[in-house]
């Protein structure tokens, strides 16, 4: 069920895919950071399903082309929350809280739905916070064009120490410059 709503959130806010891209960037780190089989299933379940809080949020504000008002950036700052009082009713799918509900935390604790800082962030979340960064910077969204990947890759390495745990940014740009490296030839 859970997955089926975030589907169809993909299709509400015109994000088609996000989640399982999401999901794809974030396994390579995940292994580099030596996480076990079982934990990397629970992250195949859990990043698709990171943004479903945002099935509480108009239709109107995700596809807004234009700035946010006050008002509007509030009601997206919800959907963490929104996402976990939906998969806190399902027992099953309890590992994917920290998907769900941290995945806005900033390393210097600037970030929400509570304010939480560097290593008190799940790494769940704090891994996910730059897999979904570099998509949603990657991918063309109502409010501005898409950034080429080495653009992304370096507002991921500005962010560093600030919005995303230095280590695992740093793991994320090598391992997308090895990759990218390694396809070239």
């Amino acid at each position: 069920m859970l997955a089926a709503i975030s589907r169809a959130l993909e299709e509400r806010d015109q994000t088609h895919g996000h989640g399982a891209r999401v999901a794809s960037l974030a396994e390579p780190l995940a292994h580099r950071l030596g996480w076990d089989e079982d934990r990397i299933a629970r992250l195949r379940f859990g990043a698709p399903l990171h943004d479903i809080g945002k099935v509480s949020v108009r239709r109107d504000v995700l596809l807004k082309a234009g700035p946010l008002t006050l008002d509007e950036l509030g009601e997206i700052r919800l959907h963490p929350r929104a996402g976990a009082e939906l998969v806190l009713p399902m027992r099953c799918a309890w590992h994917a809280l920290p998907y769900v509900l941290f995945h806005h935390e900033w390393w210097d604790g600037s970030g929400y739905p509570t304010g939480m800082r560097g290593r008190a962030i799940p790494e769940e979340a704090r891994l996910l916070a730059v897999a979904d960064a570099f998509d949603a910077m990657t991918s063309a969204r109502p409010y501005r064009h898409a950034l080429t990947t080495g653009r992304a890759l370096q507002e991921i390495d500005a962010c560093s120490g600030t919005q995303f745990d230095p280590q695992i940014a740093g793991l994320f740009c090598e391992i997308w410059s090895s990759q990218s490296v390694a396809a070239a030839s």
